[in-house]
This record gives structure tokens, C-alpha cells and sequence, in this order.
């Protein structure tokens, strides 16, 4: 397995993880003072053209802390480990345009245009999709299975389980996923990691 190294490489991890924060304190902020933001960030059919920028911040919004917590953890475990492998640029470009990719699912096959979708969750389906294909016998730990598994186990299980749940966009994870997958299967044959 090849890994490259070099100072600085948890800096975007952590930015993106203080810019989720932020927004997470903001929006928060914002209720409390009874001016809501999550109109103006989250991505929903019938607002995202008049909004077109929610197709972007949606990402980094989360109004509740476990919300947010499980994301940022998931992201932190995933995103290192990937841009040990890939480099900053391409952990980075799979991270957004798996969320973009997520954001066009979510507007295209909604189960309702009211409904509107917040969360880094489609972008970090993104980064465990092409862990998924680069080293899918990676042995993991999902709370609270007690039991080692292997990472591709891993990740389509916790995407069963997210589908099944009311109010969770399957549609942003599935679109982060497959674009997850499609890169790791581009970067496998261009790395040729030994896996």
C-alpha cells in the first residue's frame, strides 16, 4: 500500500471541520434569535433557483449537535485516511463533487420538493465510497458492533441503515456514494495499490 506524506495534509480536513462548526454555531445562533438560516443554506427542489447557492452550503449546515458530531467523526476517520492515499487535491475534489453529486440526487429524484436537506453526509458517502473500492478488506469498527469488518461491509451497511431511516436523505447519500465509488474505481486502476 502506497501512502504519501506531507506537513500540513490535516489542514483541510480540519478547515472543512471548523467551516462545519461555524455554520453549525451560526445557524444555531440565528434560532435562538428567531431568525432562522436554514432556509437560506439548506437545498430543497423549489428553492434551489431562486437559491442556487444552496446547492453548495447545504454541505456545511447541520442544525443538530449529533447531526453534526456524527459527521464530522465519520469525516475526520475517512478523509484522513483517504488524503493519506490520494494527496490533499484529490481527497478534496472527491469530498465536493461528491456533495454536488449528492445535491443533484436530492433535487432530482426528492420524494417531495417541499423538503429541504442539510448535512455533509452525501460528500462523506463520497469519501467512504472510494475507500470502499481502494481498500475495501480494511478492517473496521461500527458502534456498536463489537466485531471487526471489513470497510465495503461497512459502508453498505451504514448506508441500509441511513436509507431506512424518516427524514434521512437516501438520495444525497446515494449520489454521494456513487460518485465515491467511481472515483475510487478511476483512482484503483491509476494508483495500482496493492491491496
Amino acid at each position: 500500500m502506497r501512502y504519501r506524506t506531507s506537513e500540513g495534509e490535516m489542514i483541510p480536513i480540519i478547515v472543512i471541520i471548523i467551516i462545519n462548526v461555524l455554520f453549525y454555531i451560526t445557524v444555531n445562533i440565528a434560532n435562538m434569535m428567531d431568525k432562522p438560516l436554514i432556509s437560506l443554506l439548506a437545498l430543497g427542489v423549489t428553492t434551489f433557483l431562486h437559491e442556487p447557492w444552496t446547492i453548495f452550503t447545504y454541505m456545511f449546515t447541520h442544525q443538530d449537535f449529533m447531526h453534526l458530531l456524527a459527521n464530522m467523526i465519520t469525516f475526520y476517520f475517512y478523509g484522513s485516511f483517504l488524503n493519506r492515499i490520494t494527496g490533499v487535491r484529490t481527497f478534496l475534489t472527491i469530498y465536493f463533487v461528491g456533495g454536488l453529486v449528492a445535491g443533484l440526487f436530492i433535487l432530482l429524484i426528492a420524494m417531495s420538493p417541499y423538503y429541504l436537506t442539510i448535512g455533509a453526509s452525501g460528500a462523506v458517502f463520497a469519501l467512504g465510497g472510494a475507500l470502499a473500492v481502494l481498500v475495501p478488506k480494511l478492517k473496521v469498527f461500527i458502534f456498536p458492533i463489537p466485531v471487526p469488518m471489513p470497510l465495503w461491509i461497512a459502508i453498505v451497511v451504514g448506508f441500509l441503515v441511513l436509507a431506512i431511516i424518516p427524514g434521512v436523505s437516501w438520495q444525497g447519500h446515494l449520489g454521494g456514494l456513487i460518485s465515491g465509488l467511481l472515483a475510487g474505481w478511476y483512482l484503483r486502476r491509476r494508483l495500482r495499490l496493492i491491496i
